[in-house]
């Protein structure tokens, strides 16, 4: 009887999980569904792709070379022209891909906005199903920076009692990521930085 009862003691745990599952697959199809098969979307994740190894490539030819002419002491002066236009082809694609990085991101805000909409509804879903309730037990006592979140709105004094913010929180960020890297949606490398509203570029200013 003890062990049936401390076995339904983290079944609040699974549901956190389980719901946390399903809503990754449900937004990961929206977006699926607005950005990822359309064609401006695969345009852009190909071009960011193509100058991401263009620029890789310059750059490894680059260092190379600057390595050689610093090897060669007594190089002729016209030497020093070849660095200057490679820096400027360097620089174009660097251009185009800070563009397309930013025209990736603007074309998600259709996506995030329904995905932001859908993760409110969730977590105001499972806040009212599990609110002052412990979800799980973490096997060890959290710094206190962590434990503020961790135990946040329980009862009581223990340290690893779970809240479902804490845990959610937890799923969201790994779920989701792993998953996408699983579809094959993760964002492309040269566009692995890039957020929602990209810094400009100083250059165009």
């Amino acid at each position: 009887m003890a062990t049936a009862l401390s076995s339904f003691r983290y079944a609040d745990g699974l549901v956190v999980v389980g719901i946390s599952v399903c809503t990754a697959f449900l937004c990961e199809g929206i977006s699926w569904i607005l950005i990822y098969r359309t064609s401006t979307y695969k345009s852009l994740r190909s071009s960011i792709d193509k100058a991401s190894k263009k620029l890789e490539s310059m750059k490894s030819t680059s260092s190379f070379a600057a390595a050689t002419a610093g090897a060669a002491v007594g190089a002729p002066a016209s030497s020093s022209k070849k660095p200057s236009s490679r820096a400027k082809k360097m620089d174009r694609v660097e251009t185009s891909l800070k563009e397309s990085t930013r025209d990736l991101s603007l074309s998600k805000f259709k996506s995030g906005a329904v995905v932001a909409a859908v993760l409110f509804v969730v977590f105001g879903l499972l806040n009212s199903l599990f609110e002052g309730r412990a979800v799980a037990k973490l096997p060890f006592s959290p710094i206190p920076l962590v434990l503020k979140m961790s135990h946040r709105g329980l009862p009581g004094t223990d340290p690893t009692d779970c809240s479902m913010v804490f845990l959610y929180f937890l799923c969201s960020i790994s779920i989701r990521t792993n998953l996408q890297k699983f579809l094959g949606f993760s964002p492309p490398r040269g566009a692995a930085g890039a957020g929602l509203l990209p810094m400009p570029d100083p250059k165009t200013s």
